[in-house]
């Protein structure tokens, strides 16, 4: 009962730190006066992340590496298939053009990156310096690609910030310091709580650090997501929903696994089946984006169906293999060889129908 309040206490300061990070950092940016569309694709998007990072980091400081890349990894894959199908069955979700043709084509790459380099079966120094110099140059193309834009675009972007940071009571430039600086407090305590807890669950039920990283701390730390992406979902804004998973994983591989990297006392070690299975997984959802973004530019309810059942399978999957379940060969050989070829046809038959109906 202990570890579960430790958990639950862990889970309520990451959320709550993580909204306090994001509304005092926005409208800290605001207030400087930096571009709407600077803070709406880095900031309110890398803030919803800083879970990830606070409990990531802190399983890299101590020596718990399973944990600190199963949970960037265990989140992308539940940030697509969870969150934007739950968001896509409660109406079908719009997809801005822009998303398509940058930001995807982004987190595909970040995601065969990560895959690349993992490849030694391990995330040296110099492969987080990669990726924080990777993710350095995205926020500064994004902010050069904010002055060429025009005010229509830019009102579109900072539409959420405003919506999120809206109230006189946080106006004040010592009250968004406190805001940041609280929220960063809280972020800390609540991953050394949280991982305290996960670790503790582990290893009372034999269940390795690596399957409570990919589901359990990724489920956890994904809260942010969750709550904004739904919400905007049911406040109509769709496409915030799109942008905000999006450019989370963007940063959970860049930012996330960049900074635990470098300062982690040894190379992040990484297990061989994250390499055989799980970064192979997080690519095909990264990659499974495209042809369901493509057509018609909007996620279908079927569509978000799909991705919602994709993912109750591969948490599935990782239960069974956790506790050598006699069904887990049958069950893989039916991902394998059914399910997943008829959702390849499905998806290139819905693109190729959606290019032979538009005009030249």
């Amino acid at each position: 009962m202990v570890t579960f309040l430790l958990i639950a206490a862990g889970l309520v300061a990451l959320v709550v730190g993580a909204e306090a990070l994001v509304r005092g950092a926005s409208k800290l940016a605001l207030s400087f006066g930096i571009s709407p569309l600077v803070v709406g694709l880095t900031v309110v998007a890398f803030g919803t992340s800083s879970p990830e990072m606070a409990v990531s980091i802190d399983a890299a400081l101590g020596g718990k590496v399973d944990l600190a890349i199963g949970n960037v990894v265990g989140s992308n894959i539940f940030n697509v298939l969870f969150i934007l199908g739950v968001s896509a069955l409660i109406t079908p979700l719009l997809v801005a053009q822009q998303f398509i043709r940058q930001e995807v084509p982004i987190m595909v790459g970040t995601s065969l990156l990560l895959f690349v380099l993992a490849l030694d079966r391990g995330i040296g120094r110099s492969d987080g310096l990669i990726f924080l110099a990777l993710l350095v140059g995205y926020t500064v193309f994004v902010i050069r690609q904010s002055r060429s834009a025009n005010q229509a675009l830019r009102d579109e972007a900072g539409s959420e910030v405003a919506r999120m940071t809206a109230g006189a009571w946080d106006d004040k430039l010592l009250v968004q310091l406190a805001l940041v600086f609280g929220g960063l407090g809280l972020l800390v305590l609540g991953a050394d709580w949280f991982v305290d807890g996960a670790i503790l669950i582990a290893r009372s039920f034999g269940i390795s650090e690596l399957v409570i990283g990919l589901t359990i701390v990724a489920a956890g730390t994904s809260m942010p997501e969750v709550a904004t992406s739904i919400l905007a979902t049911v406040r109509g804004e769709r496409d915030i929903a799109v942008g905000n998973v999006v450019g989370s994983n963007i940063f959970n591989i860049l930012g996330c696994l960049g900074i635990s990297a470098v300062i982690a006392p040894m190379s992040l070690t990484v297990a061989e089946p994250m390499v055989a299975f799980d970064i192979p997984v997080m690519i095909a959802v990264a990659i499974a984006c495209l042809p369901i973004f493509f057509s018609g530019n909007t996620i279908a309810r079927w569509e978000g169906g799909v991705f919602l059942g994709y993912y109750a399978a591969y948490a599935a999957y990782l239960v069974l293999s956790a506790q050598a379940h006699d069904a887990i060969d049958e069950f893989g050989l039916a991902m394998r060889w059914v399910v997943i070829p008829l959702t390849v046809i499905t998806l290139a038959v819905v693109a190729y129908r959606q290019i032979a109906t538009r005009p030249a």
